[in-house]
């Protein structure tokens, strides 16, 4: 049955999880209903219109702002009542840090450190992934998601995150598609061909890499094929770099029903890859990137972020190290400096491929890297003759926290230190709770601001026992 929308004025109270602003809105029966509107702050007084969607959490959509929150600031972008890239682009930069340390000082019963914020808390991301979507009537859409209304696209113009290059890919890249005649990649009925653009770029070098990732469901001949992608999409995204050097490449999802998705790179134009550097500690790493490689989003503030982890060791007289979730091997590599040993974990087999080519060309042999699962790796490892226990482990899980059994590993193996990186404090704080009922104390707690004008939150915690 089809439900008219009602208007609300309300005001907001708080914020979700998701860093949306909640309200109340008054029944004349019954509880208040709360309801969550998109880019909306507390101490706004708004007008809102309520979704018809009845499942909670109730949404709510942001009419107009009738007396504003003292923290609303006018937002950069023309985006910003849409897109759910950035939640609090409209709160003033001052407000975010003090925001996110009430949230992580909420969450641990001990004084935390001031956060550290980010210098430039606009262009500072080196990699965005941008949809591709049509709609019922053909209308195409290259962009980001609308929020709360995932997984509807927009078409992005200008996206104020990363350099003025990507956006200028972005519009040359959907002026190519409005005339290809390829159509979007459809997950529904698995039909379509272009699913999302990656663009990436390398803060210290300058280098620049565009991936167009499809799917293997093309109707295309080999000839059509080649001249879309190898020659025209190549074009159009070189003109848009005016003439820089650009990696190019497709990533092909292979996906095929009861089987795990592969992945096949076509190298088009440009190098190879991209490289990267991080300074750390008064050492310069570099780091090869290619189109299926992680890198810390946010190159300048991950250097900050690993600087502060990794002070905490620096007293410490030659440990032996596990990095757990150890990805691509960063933290590792610049642990190992003042370590006799590093053993690093990874589930991810392209990112330990990485680790062990990023080690080799830093000149890194203290450090050895093992793919699996972090809990059953341990097990294998501890039933070793061999196998030495660590003085330090550095964890940096992802965002679900540190997995069941690798958490009752590091209570048997019981390091004089934990190093515990999290970009979810919620799950964090679940996990050190254990750690201190283990035995252990927790010294210390430093945020970071890895993600200005969004929710997210680094949080570093330091134990001892």
């Amino acid at each position: 049955m089809s439900i008219d929308p009602e208007t609300f004025q309300v005001s907001i109270e708080k914020l979700s999880p998701r860093g949306y602003g909640i309200a109340y809105v008054e029944r004349p029966q019954g509880k208040p209903i709360e309801v969550e509107i998109a880019h909306t702050l507390p101490g706004d007084h708004i007008h809102m219109e309520m979704r018809r969607k009845m499942r909670p959490p109730r949404k709510g959509r942001l009419l107009d702002v009738i007396e504003p929150s003292s923290t609303r600031v006018e937002p950069r972008c023309s985006h910003a009542r849409v897109c759910g890239g950035c939640c609090w682009q409209q709160m003033d930069y001052a407000a975010q840090l003090t925001t996110k340390q009430a949230l992580v000082s909420r969450l641990f019963d001990l004084p935390i450190k001031p956060i550290i914020p980010c210098d430039e808390p606009f262009a500072y991301r080196n990699k965005m992934e941008f949809s591709f979507s049509e709609n019922r009537a053909g209308q195409k859409f290259l962009g980001l998601m609308i929020a709360q209304a995932e997984p509807y696209v927009f078409n992005v113009d200008h996206c104020h995150l990363c350099k003025p290059w990507f956006s200028d890919v972005l519009g040359a890249v959907r002026k190519w598609w409005d005339q290809s005649g390829v159509l979007a990649y459809h997950p529904a009925r698995d039909t379509g061909l272009l699913r999302y653009l990656t663009l990436r770029d390398s803060v210290h070098t300058g280098q620049k890499m565009a991936v167009l990732n499809l799917s293997n469901r093309s109707e295309l001949s080999e000839e059509d094929f080649f001249q879309k992608f190898h020659v025209e999409f190549v074009r159009a995204v070189q003109e848009a770099a005016l003439g820089e050097e650009i990696s190019i490449f497709l990533r092909i999802h292979e996906a095929n029903r009861g089987k795990p998705t592969e992945f096949r790179e076509v190298h088009l134009a440009g190098p190879d890859h991209i490289m990267e550097e991080l300074h750390l500690l008064g050492r310069k790493l570099s780091f090869k990137i290619s189109p299926s490689s992680f890198f810390q989003p946010n190159t300048l503030q991950a250097e900050k972020l690993y600087s502060a982890a990794l002070s905490h060791l620096a007293d410490l007289s030659s440990p032996i190290i596990y990095d757990l979730y150890c990805g691509t091997g960063t933290l590792g590599m610049v642990a190992s400096m003042m370590a006799s040993q590093v053993v690093g974990i990874e589930l991810s087999s392209q990112a330990v491929q990485d680790a062990k080519e990023n080690a080799e060309r830093n000149g890194i042999e203290k450090i050895s890297f093992h793919q699996g699962d972090v809990g059953k790796i341990l097990t294998e490892l501890m039933g070793r003759s061999s196998f030495q226990r660590p003085d330090v482990v550095i964890v940096d899980p992802p965002r679900a926290g540190l997995d069941p059994l690798a958490l009752h590993h590091l209570k048997t193996l019981r390091p004089k230190a934990i190093l515990y990186i999290s970009c979810n404090p919620l799950t964090q704080a679940a996990n050190v709770q254990e750690l201190l009922e283990a035995g252990y104390t927790l010294r210390s707690l430093q945020p970071v601001d890895q993600f200005p004008h969004t929710y997210h939150i680094e949080n570093i915690a330091y134990l001892e026992r």
